[in-house]
């Protein structure tokens, strides 16, 4: 069995977005050429998310404010007034961490005959919550 490491660095201008990552994953899985196995995406920071879902823009402005909804930002850290107590760290992104914890940590994808076996509108996206510095994205694939 083989295996391929890769990691994808992203600087999102704003607190939250999301990025079709698909592009950088098949072009990943291309550089490995592995036909059949595994691959993994996963956000490596604790305040983003790797989630596979349909490219279509109405859905991304739905999902920003329906999370935001579920865990508004707050800079606070009185829970009294909508903060979070994580914030008396000194952060101010405890509304993102609930954020991630949402919309998940990694995907896996199937790797068949060198393509990664979606459904029809199926698409890896990341996800940031508190943006505006470098984060990485882990691809790892394993397979013959």
């Amino acid at each position: 069995m083989k295996s391929y490491r890769q990691a994808l660095t992203l600087n999102i201008p704003s607190r939250m977005g999301f990025v079709n990552i698909t592009p950088h994953v098949q072009k990943a899985l291309s550089e490995s050429s592995i036909r059949e196995g595994l691959c993994l995406v996963n956000a490596m920071h604790i305040t983003a998310s790797v989630f596979i879902n349909d490219d279509e823009s109405g859905l991304h402005k739905d999902y920003e404010r329906w999370l935001e909804e579920l865990a508004p930002f707050n800079s606070g850290s009185n829970p009294a007034n909508g903060g979070y107590l994580h914030n008396r760290t000194g952060e101010d992104n405890g509304d993102a961490h609930h954020k991630r914890q949402i919309m998940g940590r990694e995907v896996v994808i199937a790797v068949t005959d060198g393509k990664l076996d979606f459904g029809t509108w199926e698409r890896i996206f990341y996800g940031e919550f508190d943006g505006r510095r470098d984060k990485r994205i882990l691809i790892k694939i394993i397979g013959e």
